[in-house]
């Protein structure tokens, strides 16, 4: 059952609403500008929605109320139409908006500002800490503006604007008012009528309504200028033959609204809220909520958690089938802190490490009651991959871990026999993340590393020393971290050693009776100085990886930007793929955090085993070294890591490397997965 918890972005389809929109689709089909019956039909059910919406918006008389395909052709419009009336208005030199609004409104304002030639100047309205509008400053302003932009309700963090208070420093000025009313509709009384606001666009889709049907208000008198002319629709304010199906659809949610049963009301939400707040303080220790929850939304939380990205938390909450996402949904694919948060003034770790959850009036008691259950499961998982910021559990560390940020690679080196491990090219970005897994693991560093001698090197070193005293080397070492007067670092059954050129040191790790180093960590070194010595079979781990290659072999060193064919399986061909290769393996290279929440692909004769990305560079040496070589099919939640690593196989020479195309996220409901993982796989 999935937890979807990302309504601010779009809600699913209300069964009332689809089932309008069916009927609209079979029965009253008619073009509502035809004069026959049928046409009537389709115009009397248009005009019954409208009428409403006008109601419950409380549009009042005489204003338009025109229904668009959402919201962004809303804010075109209105920004089109205000924009236009200023043509030739000496008096006015500015447009205004909120330095947190959707980045439709000001995209929209810098558009129609050079299309109509007005280079009129665009200036944002600072916010402050809790998200509210700088009123000193609006009124400072206001004078010379032509168009101020304000949102009811901030579609990231829930903030509710003061939208009287806008109104009172808009006291005197020619400013037309346009206020994005998206996150405002079922959750506020906008009480249209009772304010000065010229526009306000809404979007069905955030309310249980399907994509592509929206509404825009338009106050009496108002200035407008049609964003489409044509066939004369919408009293030739909107042209286009109007979305039927859409606008049943919406008009079904509207009557929900009226209904005072169908969807929750505020008291109701605050309380859920209330209880998906305290369900995240419990699974995340020093959590802190990105904005004032009195002067939020209902439905909205806005979260970050120290010392934990938001990409983390978005695939831990993915992991567990819980939905939510990093902030507004047009901008997440993008790695960047949230803006919103930075107009705000945020310290950087809540801005980059921000998570939403966004809830729906549709939600009830038993919803509410599995998404608790599934974020304190999430907790508990960070607990047990030590990666929670407090009440961690000890861990087992053996074999090799890759850290990565930026580009950069940390090796973190470690063996449960001797209990014992070294670090080799930490920086101090990582310094939070390492000392937290060194002290889970709680194995002695018997040095901290460099490769190139880099300064950031050392810093870390620093740094660790100030965090995790207990756990440092203690014998004397020179610049690059290397113990003074010993040939080589033994781990267990294993032994590193060094060879050093003018650029460094090449850190080589072997079994101890064997002549060829199985892997080598190296930096800025050439080939040259690499080939003596490595051997062609030796794997090179790079201090630096942006094309996120994993290893390499000194024959295709200089290979580094060559893309490899990557063999993709699709999700609905797994069981003919497994059936033809029943000798594959098929490899799970999430994170243990998220493998322990999630489900796996169910295919009974499936050999599986579960290898996270990370650790990855402990089996590639013997995948490639086994003939004949055995089918590996690589899979994670999108497909981009799964990919990365058989991408890495095969630049490498293996013949039979594969990746799920999609990731688990695309397979067919068919081969979804039913059962949980056994937890002895994930070790």
């Amino acid at each position: 059952m999935e937890i979807y918890l990302d309504a601010n972005a779009t809600t699913p389809v209300l069964p009332q609403a689809k089932a309008a929109a069916i009927q609209a689709m079979v029965e009253d089909y008619g073009n509502p500008s035809s004069v026959h019956s049928t046409g009537l039909k389709a115009k009397a059910l248009i005009d019954g929605v409208r009428a409403r919406a006008q109601r419950l918006l409380d549009t009042g008389d005489g204003a338009s109320l025109l229904f668009t395909s959402g919201a962004t052709e809303g804010i075109q419009t209105a920004v089109l139409s205000a924009l236009n009336s200023l043509r030739g208005n000496l008096k006015i030199d500015l447009l205004l908006y909120g330095a947190t609004e959707h980045k439709a409104v000001p995209e929209a304002l810098k558009h129609w500002n050079e299309v109509l030639g007005l280079r009129l100047q665009i200036l944002a309205i600072p916010v402050d800490t809790q998200g509210r509008h700088d009123l000193a400053f609006l009124r400072q302003h206001s004078a010379r503006a032509g168009l101020v932009c304000t949102m009811a309700a901030n579609n990231e963090t829930g903030v509710i604007s003061d939208l009287d208070g806008i109104e009172a420093a808009l006291a005197g000025s020619p400013a037309l008012w346009l206020v994005d009313g998206v996150q405002a509709l079922g959750k506020l009384p906008l009480r249209l009528q009772a304010r000065r606001i010229d526009y306000a666009p809404f979007s069905g889709h955030k309310l249980y309504a399907p994509k592509g049907i929206g509404l825009l208000y338009v106050r009496a008198g108002a200035p407008f200028t049609p964003l489409m002319a044509g066939g004369g629709q919408e009293g030739s304010l909107r042209s286009g033959t109007e979305n039927m199906s859409g606008i049943a659809a919406l008009g079904a949610v509207l009557a929900a609204l009226d209904d005072g049963q169908t969807l929750r009301d505020a008291a109701t939400m605050q309380g859920f809220r209330a209880r998906l707040g305290e369900a995240l303080v419990e699974a995340f220790p020093g959590l802190v909520f990105n904005a004032p929850l009195d002067l939020s939304l209902p439905t909205t939380l806005n979260f970050a958690v120290p010392g934990l990205s938001s990409r983390l938390l978005q695939d831990l909450f993915d992991a567990a089938d819980v939905r939510v996402s990093g902030g507004s949904a047009c901008s997440a694919a993008k790695a960047a802190p949230s803006f919103v948060l930075q107009a705000m003034g945020l310290p950087d770790w809540q801005a980059a490490g921000a998570v939403r959850l966004s809830i729906g009036p549709a939600v009830d008691e038993a919803f509410i009651d599995e998404a608790c259950a599934r974020i304190r499961a999430c907790g508990e998982s960070l607990r047990r991959h030590c990666l929670s910021p407090a009440n961690n559990f000890p861990t087992i560390g053996d074999g090799i871990t890759r850290f990565m940020q930026d580009g950069a690679c940390c090796y973190l080196l470690a063996d449960s026999v001797s209990k014992s491990c070294v670090l080799i090219d930490a920086r101090p970005e990582q310094v939070c993340r390492l000392a937290q897994a060194l002290t889970c693991q709680a194995y002695p560093l018997l040095a901290v590393l460099s490769t190139t001698g880099e300064a950031e090197h050392a810093q870390a070193r620093e740094l660790l020393a100030e965090t995790i005293p207990e756990l440092m080397p203690n014998k004397p070492a020179d610049a690059l971290g290397w113990p003074l007067g010993q040939a080589a670092i033994a781990l267990g059954a294993q032994e590193l050693t060094r060879k050093i050129d003018g650029q460094g040191q090449v850190l080589l790790i072997g079994k101890l009776e064997s002549a060829t180093p199985e892997l080598a960590f190296i930096g800025l070194n050439d080939a040259e100085s690499l080939s003596a010595w490595v051997g062609s079979e030796t794997l090179l781990a790079p201090a630096r990886d942006e094309a996120q290659q994993l290893a390499l072999f000194l024959k295709n060193e200089r290979q580094a930007e060559e893309e490899a064919a990557v063999q993709q399986v699709q999700g609905a061909q797994l069981k003919a793929f497994m059936s033809y290769h029943p000798d594959a393996l098929l490899i799970d290279v999430r994170e243990p955090y998220e493998q322990f929440l999630s489900h796996t692909p169910e295919l009974p004769t499936a050999q599986m085993e579960a290898l996270p990305l990370s650790r990855m560079l402990n089996a590639m040496q013997a995948w490639l070294s086994e003939q004949p070589q055995r089918p590996l099919l690589f899979f994670c939640r999108t497909g981009n890591r799964s990919r990365q690593a058989a991408m890495a196989l095969t630049r490498l020479g293996h013949a039979q490397a594969w990746t799920l195309a999609g990731g688990l996220a695309l397979l067919p409901s068919t081969a979804r997965p039913t059962h949980q993982p056994d937890p002895a796989l994930y070790v």
